[in-house]
């Protein structure tokens, strides 16, 4: 059976659908809008270009006519008069109006009058014209034609084309610039917002989101995902709760069945299958009390409880202790053990310990025989402390290193040591790391897997510190639980 992904695009769904909120909105609704903008400045632009070029048509349709209107006067005086007095008049008119030609030829097609012959005298450009030409028949019966020069019309048409298209491109490159600028503004919030629900987690279910700075819109989704986060957060909180109560009442009953059965193995007599049996239950007896405390201080720690800060001058001494008391198990593996770095700072060292003896106890179990083990203590930044265990081993897959952390969580089971390991040991190092207001890591490649934590309470200057202080003396203090 195929599994469904609710929220998974599918893959014949269009890029533009496929984009985030926040990277998708802004170049899409810039695109959209530029695309809107070219296409009505682009018909504007149309129109304004026809209703220019169809006016400047009529103008010198105009001039055209009156021009013909002009030479018929001038014509008609000169019906009977000699040629050579008309071609003057007719070089007078034509040097006032020089965007105008005239060709001028009698009934058999002879030419009376050329502009293009006078023109080289009269120092007018006689190229050959682009225009509109109007052809008449004079009262005399001579055929006139007269070409209006519209070189100087058409040119300042294609400029104006140019200028409007280039008027459309730059206005739509400037609405979808603006357009941009203004969605990621607006998108300012929303993306808060993002941030805001990708810092919750389980154990911070009693945060909330700031609805304060978020449209009128999304205020309704705020509030009601506040409103999950509380349902959530009472449930979580019960859960803790009934895990708290059972783990601390099976406390009593495994300690008086332990106390029991060391009992029973001391009375004289009992045969050894029998003693045999005892100490089997024994041994599950004192496993199972080690799941329950283990469960009773994950529940402490998730329910806001915080470390006991007081000064370590050495983190390596601390260090030590604990590869002291993992001496035989390291040496029984057949791995090499050091230790590097050094820090002080503020920290419940019973806590820190134990979270360092869970780290080399899972790098122990996991290490290629004949390699050798890291504790890498560094300060990271003001205050801040990491703190490390690193083998040489089997590489954990990407699958599964997002869970290392979780509850009786094993990336193999199969491995060694599996069965007599209940999968607590990295989550109660996870619980550490937030009693110190820090977090776990873990990184895996092909030469080395790299398991820690994160902490403040690093050395930091005497106003810090004294801030530390005060803050450590208000703190929650965990009891019973080392």
């Amino acid at each position: 059976m195929s599994t469904v992904h609710p929220f998974r695009p599918r893959s014949g769904m269009p890029w533009w659908r496929r984009l985030s909120i926040p990277d998708g909105v802004g170049p899409r609704l810039s695109l959209w809008l530029a695309t809107q903008t070219f296409t009505g400045l682009a018909l504007m632009s149309l129109a304004v270009y026809l209703l220019t070029a169809s006016d400047l048509r009529s103008r010198q349709d105009e001039a055209l006519q009156q021009n013909q209107t002009l030479l018929q006067h001038l014509l008609d005086e000169h019906r009977v008069a000699p040629v050579a007095p008309l071609q003057r008049r007719l070089d007078d008119f034509l040097e006032i109006h020089r965007d105008l030609r005239l060709t001028l030829r009698d009934a058999e097609g002879r030419a009376l009058y050329d502009r293009a012959v006078h023109a080289g005298a009269l120092g007018v450009d006689a190229r050959p014209q682009t225009g509109r030409t109007l052809v008449f028949t004079t009262p005399q019966g001579q055929e006139a034609t007269l070409r209006l020069d519209t070189r100087a019309d058409d040119a300042f048409v294609r400029r104006l084309g140019m200028t409007l298209m280039a008027a459309s491109l730059i206005g739509a490159l400037l609405v979808s610039v603006g357009s941009m600028v203004l969605v990621r503004l607006a998108l300012v919030p929303v993306r808060s917002l993002v941030e805001q629900t990708r810092r919750l987690a389980a154990h911070r279910l009693h945060e909330r989101l700031d609805g304060s700075d978020q449209p009128e819109e999304l205020r309704p989704l705020v509030q009601q995902f506040n409103a999950l986060l509380e349902r959530l957060n009472r449930s979580y909180t019960q859960l803790e709760g009934f895990n708290a109560d059972v783990a601390h009442e099976l406390r009593t009953p495994l300690a008086t069945l332990i106390t029991a059965t060391e009992l029973a193995m001391r009375e004289p007599g009992l045969p050894a299958a029998t003693l045999d049996r005892l100490g089997s239950n024994l041994e599950e007896l004192r496993r199972m009390a080690g799941i329950v405390n283990d469960m009773l201080f994950l529940s402490h720690a998730n329910s806001g409880a915080t470390a006991r800060r007081q000064r370590v001058p050495s983190l390596a001494a601390l260090a030590r202790d604990v590869a002291d008391y993992h001496e035989a198990a390291v040496a029984e593996a057949g791995l090499q053990l050091t230790i590097d770095g050094d820090a002080a700072g503020e920290v419940d060292a019973a806590l820190l310990k134990r979270a360092l003896s869970n780290l080399l106890g899972n790098a122990t179990r996991y290490a290629t025989p004949g390699s050798s083990m890291r504790v890498c203590i560094d300060t990271i930044g003001v205050g801040m402390l990491r703190l490390s265990v690193t083998n040489v081993g089997k590489p954990i897959t990407k699958d599964h290193l997002p869970r290392l952390f979780d509850r009786f969580y094993r990336a193999d089971p199969s491995r060694a040591g599996g069965a007599d390991h209940h999968g607590l040991g990295l989550s109660i190092v996870a619980a550490i790391a937030r009693m110190h207001a820090g977090a776990p890591f873990a990184t895996s490649t092909a030469e080395q897997t790299r398991v820690g934590l994160t902490l403040t309470g690093g050395d930091l200057p005497a106003s810090s510190r004294r801030r530390w202080r005060r803050r450590r003396s208000k703190s929650a203090v965990v009891t019973g639980m080392h």
